[in-house]
């Protein structure tokens, strides 16, 4: 039996989180590294944003992620127009409306948010080339992820999303790679960042070979 294979990519803008599509957009396969057949995006990115993306042969990594008892955590940082207010970071944290397939709105559950300084290991970014306007860096770390939630949470508290970028899941971090970078990890060191305990059994078992509907990406 051949190996699993982990890795993860700093997603660049303008690139969907996906190997092949029917639409003319960049792909997965655009980036300078040969991937092993099999390889697969765990979760997405929608197209402008960035960060954090998990590729892998092992098809049962996102049930381990995604279906697990505990919900893990993922940490974004978003710079969004204008300075943001305290009350507004309360009410981020707190739960906020937003809207959801079939028009109705849904509370989004209470989740960590701060105001931030620029991260800065992030290249930078066409939509900060005017540093004159005023804009707010915030860290905000979820763990669920309703469809686009964190572009909707800012839109909803009236900030206009300038930048979105993945920068953890769990202990599993993007660090300083670069914009279309890859990085491999050991199996073992993977799932001890992602803090998935029964990786091994679930491995070795027939269970949770299908990909479960997941309401991704949350940004």
């Amino acid at each position: 039996m051949t190996p699993h294979r982990y890795f993860i990519i700093n997603k660049p803008q303008n690139m969907v989180s996906q190997f092949v599509s029917s639409h003319d957009v960049r792909l997965l396969g655009a980036l300078d590294f040969e991937f092993p057949e099999g390889t697969h995006a765990v979760g997405r990115l929608d197209s402008l944003s960035e960060g954090l993306l998990i590729l892998t042969t092992n098809k049962k990594v996102t049930n381990l992620l995604f279906l697990g008892e505990v919900p893990h955590k993922r940490k974004y940082w978003v710079n969004v127009g204008h300075v943001v207010p305290p009350e507004t970071v309360e009410l981020l944290r707190t739960g906020i409306p937003i809207r959801i397939k079939g028009g109705g709105y849904y509370i989004t559950a209470p989740c960590e948010v701060e105001i931030i300084d620029r991260p800065a290991i992030l290249s930078k970014h066409k939509n900060e080339t005017q540093p004159d306007v005023p804009n707010t860096w915030l860290s905000i770390t979820l763990t669920e992820g309703k469809y686009h939630q964190v572009r909707k949470m800012v839109r909803e508290a009236n900030h206009r999303c300038r930048r979105l970028i993945r920068a953890s899941i769990e202990d599993l971090e993007l660090g300083d790679l670069p914009p279309g970078g890859v990085k491999e990890i050991e199996e073992e060191t993977f799932f001890r960042l992602l803090k998935i305990e029964n990786w091994k059994s679930a491995i070795s078992s027939d269970d949770f070979l299908l990909e479960p509907s997941i309401e991704n990406p949350a940004c």
